[in-house]
C-alpha cells in the first residue's frame, strides 16, 4: 500500500465536478429575469411587491421561480417576519453582491459598445455582414 502525495492540483474528478456545477449555475442565472432581479436588489433589501415593481414585465410566477432559484444557489437571502400577513424581504448575499459586480461590468460593456452593436446589426440585416 503506497502513500499518495498531493501535487496541489485538483484531480480530474474534482475538475469535472466543478465544471458541471459551473454549467448548472450559469444555466440558472443566465436568464434575463435573474440578472434583472440581482440588479434591482443592488445593495437594498426589498419586498416581493417592490421587486415586482422594479423588474418591469416580470410575472408573479417568474419572479417566484427566479427568487427560489437565486436563494437555492445562495445568491439571495429570504427573510420572513412573523407578522400577519407575513412580511418577506430579499437581499443579496456576499456571493450575490460579487455576481452583481460582474453584471455591472456587462452593463457597462453594453453601454460602451451599444452603437457598434446596433450598427453591426443593421449591416447584417441589410445583407452586408
Amino acid at each position: 500500500m503506497g502513500t499518495k502525495q498531493s501535487s496541489g492540483l485538483l484531480d480530474e474528478a474534482d475538475v469535472t465536478r466543478a465544471d458541471s456545477l459551473a454549467r448548472e449555475i450559469f444555466s440558472d442565472i443566465a436568464n434575463k429575469w435573474a440578472l434583472l432581479i440581482i440588479e434591482a436588489l443592488g445593495e437594498r433589501t426589498l419586498r416581493f411587491s417592490e421587486l415586482r415593481g422594479d423588474v418591469e414585465g416580470i410575472s408573479h410566477k417568474m419572479l417566484t421561480q427566479n427568487l427560489r432559484m437565486l436563494e437555492r444557489n445562495g445568491l439571495i437571502e429570504r427573510t420572513v417576519y412573523p407578522t400577519v400577513p407575513p412580511r418577506v424581504e430579499y437581499t443579496l448575499t456576499e456571493p450575490g453582491q460579487a455576481l452583481r459586480v460582474t453584471i455591472d461590468g456587462m452593463c457597462d460593456w453594453t453601454h460602451r459598445y451599444l452603437g457598434a452593436i446596433e450598427e453591426s446589426r443593421h449591416r447584417f440585416e441589410a445583407g452586408k455582414p
